[in-house]
Formats: structure tokens, C-alpha cells, sequence
């Protein structure tokens, strides 16, 4: 009995622990979820991101579209007019099915069309330009849905990555960085030589917090939807190729560069196909690339990805003439490239004019000078008395021969 006695004393205690050491042991992760949602929490609401990614996608998004209304001017009576073969009564009758709406079905006249096509191409041009940004990209977004809805059995995979872009972009402040708002902005800034006015009150400050934290909100909840979008396209896409024979085989694009209503260079396309190995090797990395696309984001790999990705594109706009459709793939993968990196852009484009340009033209003008400076020092003539020194301007000459080299 005292032995068993003994043994149960010495046995460890498996009992409650103390409240203190319970308290210690939840309260650190709890601590950690607190600080990860106050970190999301500050990245949602303290600070716009990606401004030069969304104003990137704006230029971008603009210009495409810009270059499709011009390219196809001499068709657009066929594809959106009153006389187009999917009439404007054929277009109700399927929006009252569909839900969709485009203002080019709100009169059957010639002149109300001819107006929607200057103004959808003033404002392509001028949500390009960046000017009055927020009324101009609630405006493209009706443009682009309203064009895209008159005739929807005439889009691809493009118009409808453009369509959404041009939703999303709604949502964003993509008129900060590289627009003429922002230039405004500047200017006004700069010619602001008035006193500083009085502070505004508590309910003033206060409404204009309220309406930074929403805009705020609102831009960077938008390019996170961007972000996603581009993320569930490439992965879907990928998912989708690798369930095909094709794609697994390798002879995928061997199929797709013989598609007669794909081959804008028969030869070219021809040429391509010879090299069997290569096509085979570029089915295999295109599945990869689209696979992992999502995976890489957070790396230095991406970097990689995209430039992939981006030869990627330029193939299949001379390969299979799809120009639009690599356009607005080129461009929303530009979204995932920091700001830092284009602002980065003027300065390393103005440091490789300068060295380019003005280095040549300098030692252009230094080499002829080089040869006729007279030489300084003893006279030849031993009966001339000795010149006193004359001022050194070398300096000077150095100066301005390698001033724009600097």
C-alpha cells in the first residue's frame, strides 16, 4: 500500500492547467489573426495600390479599343448600323432574353448611329488620354457593353476580357499616375500662390476622410478583382487543356496552325509547324505557364512567367491573327507588375537617350577640336623671349565637352 501510495504521488499531474498558461496559450494565436486582419485591414484602406498598373491598364485598354473602332470604320454599318444583317429588332428580342443593353438600338436613323460611333470613339481617345477620368470611364464602360451587346455572335475571348476591363475600371482610380488629370493637378498645384486657407471644420475633415477611405476601398478591392479575374482565366484555361488528348500528346498547336480561319500567313504558319520538337515543347510550357500562373505571383518567378507569357501572346497575334485578343491579354498581365517598376520607366528611358544621343554628338564635337588646339608650352624659336603662361581654361573645355554626358 505504501508503495502504490508513493507511485501515485510521484505520477505527473494531468489535471486543469493554471489559468494563466491557458490564457498564454490562446492568446498568441489570436494575436497573430489580429495582426494579419489590422495589416489587410491598413492595405485595404490606407493607401491606393498599384496606380500606375491601373493607369497602364486604362492607356492600354484605351488605345485597344481605340484601334478597333478605327480598324473597323469601313465595316461599321455591317457589323453595328441599322442596316447590319442582325437587325436592331433581332437585337430587342434577344435582350429581352438575355438582359443585356446597347445604346445603338434606341433609334433605327443613320445619324444617331454615325454619332454614337464619333462619340464611342472620342471617348475611346480621351479615357486614353486620362481626361476627366472618373465621368469618362463610367462612360467607356457603356461604349464598350453597348457595342459588345449589338453584336454579340461577332465577339471572341477578347471582347470579352476588354468588356470586363472596362467594368472593372470603373471602380479604380486609374486617372492618377500618367493622365491629364493628373497633370491638372500638378499645374495647379504649382501656380497655387495664395494663402493657405482656414482649416476646415471637425464635420468637414471628417467627410473628407470618409470619402478618401471609400475611394481608397473601392480602387484597391477593384484591382484586386482585376488581379483574380486574370488568375481564374489562365488557371481555367490550363485546367481545361490538360483534359484534352492534344495537349497531352504534344500535337496541339500542330492542329491549331493548320485552322484555315486562323492562318493570317499561311507560310509563316507552315514554316512554323516544320520544327515538330519545338511545337510539341511550347504545347508542353504553355499548360505550365498557364497552370502555375497563380502559384508565382508572390515570387521574383513571375517576372519570368510573364515575359513567357508575353512571347506567349506576340505568337498567337502572327500565328493564329488574333492581335486583339494578345492586346488585352498583354495588358492585363501588366497589372501584376509593381509600381515601382514603372516608375522606374522615364528615368531609365531618359538615361539611355542621354547616353544614346547626346554622348555621340559630343564626342563627335570633341574629336575634330582635339587636332586644333594650338600646343602650349616653349616657343620654337630660340630668339623669342619666353611667353609668360597663359590661363588655364581646360577646365572649361572640359566642362562643357562632357557636361551632357553627365
Amino acid at each position: 500500500m505504501g508503495t502504490e501510495r508513493n507511485h501515485r504521488s510521484a505520477a505527473p499531474s494531468t489535471g486543469p492547467q493554471p489559468p494563466g498558461d491557458q490564457h498564454d496559450a490562446l492568446a498568441s494565436p489570436v494575436r497573430w489573426l489580429l495582426d494579419r486582419l489590422t495589416a489587410v485591414g491598413e492595405l485595404l484602406t490606407v493607401r491606393p495600390v498599384s496606380l500606375y498598373a491601373a493607369a497602364v491598364l486604362r492607356i492600354g485598354y484605351g488605345l485597344l479599343y481605340l484601334t478597333f473602332l478605327l480598324r473597323e470604320f469601313p465595316h461599321r454599318e455591317e457589323m453595328w448600323g441599322p442596316e447590319s444583317p442582325w437587325t436592331p429588332a433581332l437585337a430587342q428580342q434577344l435582350f429581352a432574353q438575355t438582359g443585356w443593353t446597347s445604346i445603338l438600338t434606341l433609334s433605327d436613323s443613320h445619324v444617331y448611329f454615325e454619332l454614337c460611333y464619333a462619340l464611342a470613339v472620342a471617348t475611346s481617345l480621351l479615357f486614353m488620354l486620362g481626361w476627366r477620368t472618373r465621368a469618362l470611364s463610367c462612360l467607356f464602360a457603356v461604349v464598350v457593353t453597348s457595342f459588345h451587346a449589338r453584336a454579340i455572335f461577332m465577339t471572341d475571348g477578347g471582347d470579352n476580357l476588354v468588356l470586363l476591363m472596362a467594368l472593372y475600371l470603373v471602380l479604380t482610380a486609374c486617372g492618377r499616375r500618367w493622365s491629364l488629370d493628373a497633370r491638372r493637378i500638378r499645374r495647379r498645384a504649382a501656380r497655387r500662390d495664395v494663402p493657405a486657407p482656414a482649416q476646415p471644420g471637425q464635420a468637414r475633415r471628417q467627410l473628407h476622410g470618409g470619402r478618401t477611405t471609400l475611394t481608397t476601398v473601392v480602387h484597391n478591392c477593384g484591382m484586386f478583382v482585376i488581379a483574380a479575374q486574370v488568375c481564374f482565366l489562365y488557371g481555367s484555361a490550363g485546367l481545361y487543356k490538360v483534359q484534352g488528348a492534344s495537349w497531352g500528346a504534344g500535337t496541339a498547336l500542330h492542329y491549331v496552325l493548320n485552322l484555315q480561319l486562323f492562318r493570317p500567313w499561311p507560310a509563316l504558319s507552315h514554316l512554323v509547324d516544320e520544327h515538330t520538337v519545338v511545337i510539341a515543347i511550347a504545347g508542353y510550357l504553355t499548360v505550365l505557364l498557364q497552370v502555375a500562373f497563380p502559384f508565382v505571383l508572390f515570387g521574383r518567378l513571375k517576372y519570368s512567367v510573364l515575359v513567357m507569357l508575353l512571347a506567349m501572346h506576340i505568337g498567337i497575334a502572327l500565328l493564329m491573327g488574333l492581335p486583339l485578343f494578345s492586346g488585352a491579354m498583354i495588358v492585363a498581365d501588366a497589372a501584376f507588375l509593381p509600381d515601382r517598376f514603372y516608375a522606374a520607366l522615364p528615368a531609365s528611358f531618359r538615361r539611355a537617350v542621354l547616353r544614346s544621343g547626346p554622348r555621340q554628338r559630343a564626342s563627335s564635337r570633341t574629336m575634330p577640336g582635339a587636332g586644333s588646339v594650338p600646343a602650349q608650352g616653349r616657343s620654337e624659336d630660340p630668339g623669342r623671349k619666353r611667353r609668360s603662361p597663359l590661363p588655364d581654361h581646360h577646365g572649361d573645355a572640359t566642362t562643357l565637352s562632357t557636361g551632357p554626358e553627365r
